[in-house]
Formats: C-alpha cells, sequence, structure tokens
C-alpha cells in the first residue's frame, strides 16, 4: 500500500499549495516535538497525514455557511481545530488545559500564520465566547461534549464530533439530559468513525 502523504492529502482535499505548505510546516513541527511531549499516540505519527490532517480536514465542507467563530475543545496537538484555522476558518479559539501543548499550538500558529487564540483553561472556566461551531475529537463522551459545547453555542449553533463505534451508544445516553437534532457523515479515515454533526441543542 502505498503511504499516505502530503501530496496523496492535497489530492483528497484541493488545497492550495500554499495552505499544503503552512500544513507540512505544521507536520515537520508535530515531528520534531513528538520526542519531547507526547502529542499524539507514537504509532500514529508514521502515518500522520491521514490519521491527523485528512481527520481533521474533512470537517471542513461540512461546515456552515458563513461560519465565522469555532471552538476548538480539548485541542491537543491541534486537531482538528489548528488545520480548519489554516484551511480558511477566521477565527479559531483552541482550549486545551496542558500548558506544554499549549505552548506547541503557539508556536505552530505562529509558523503556519494561523488565526487562532489558545486558551490554557480547563474547559467549563472559558467564558464569553459566542462560537458558530463546536468541534472535538477524541476528548469525552457525548453527554460531556454537549455540557461543554452548550454555553458557547446554545441553541443557534452547531457541533462537529468526530466519534468512534459507540456513538450509538452515547446517543443513547444523551437523552436523559439534551434535545438535539443530528446528522451522520461517515468519516473517510476511520471505518468504524462517524462524523456527528449537533444542531438545535437544548437541555431537557
Amino acid at each position: 500500500m502505498s503511504r499516505f502523504d502530503a501530496v496523496a492529502f492535497q489530492e483528497a482535499t484541493g488545497v492550495s499549495r500554499e495552505t499544503l505548505d503552512r500544513l507540512i510546516a505544521y507536520e515537520a513541527l508535530l515531528r520534531k516535538w513528538q520526542p519531547k511531549i507526547n502529542l499524539v499516540g507514537p504509532s500514529t505519527l508514521p502515518d500522520a497525514w491521514n490519521r491527523h490532517f485528512l481527520d481533521s480536514a474533512q470537517l471542513f465542507p461540512l461546515l456552515p455557511d458563513g461560519v465565522r467563530v469555532l471552538v476548538d475543545l480539548g485541542s491537543g496537538a491541534g486537531f482538528p481545530g489548528l488545520v480548519l484555522a489554516i484551511l480558511g476558518v477566521p477565527q479559531v479559539h483552541l482550549i486545551e488545559s496542558d500548558v506544554r501543548k499549549c505552548a506547541f499550538l503557539r508556536e505552530v500558529a505562529r509558523i503556519c500564520d494561523a488565526p487562532v487564540t489558545v486558551h490554557t483553561k480547563r474547559i467549563e472556566t472559558v467564558t464569553g465566547i459566542e462560537a458558530d461551531v463546536v468541534t472535538a475529537r477524541a476528548l469525552a463522551p457525548l453527554t460531556d461534549l454537549l455540557g461543554w459545547a452548550h454555553p458557547f453555542i446554545g441553541s443557534r449553533g452547531s457541533c462537529l464530533f468526530l466519534k468512534g463505534a459507540a456513538l450509538d451508544d452515547e446517543l443513547t445516553a444523551t437523552t436523559r439530559y439534551w434535545t438535539m437534532r443530528t446528522e451522520r457523515t461517515d468519516s473517510r479515515t476511520d471505518p468504524t468513525g462517524t462524523v456527528l454533526r449537533v444542531t438545535d441543542l437544548e437541555r431537557v
């Protein structure tokens, strides 16, 4: 099987050469920092263009028209929020409580000229942001994600969550606490994965 690299990523997404160059710089920083900070699972690093960059970029065409402000919960190494900023979301807030990971996020944002604000805080302590979209990947069960997302979007915005094989069980668990509309899109990178869109989110 041929390796999924930066060229394959560009073919899969149609990004410009300028955008690809910024993502290549991001990937180089990821490899440089990974030995010092466990930014991603070590076994995923050789396949970073598929497992992390394409996995994040698949959200971009699913964003609502006119999106301006995006909040990314538990950003870690910046997937998906920092990738979405580089792809063109005008204002992205990355929320990450780990100080070292935040240092990495700020360095990538500086090198790649990405329109992000990094918040070195716990999610529930961040206030004052009205977002069009909230994103998260591999962070927490859906009930928790909705509780964290609601203060940013209320019932007017939407969520895009990258979820795994346990999604049906997680959706069932939310019914005691939330009403919402959901839409699923098959993941482009994980045969068992789903991109879950949540709209019209209201507490029960």
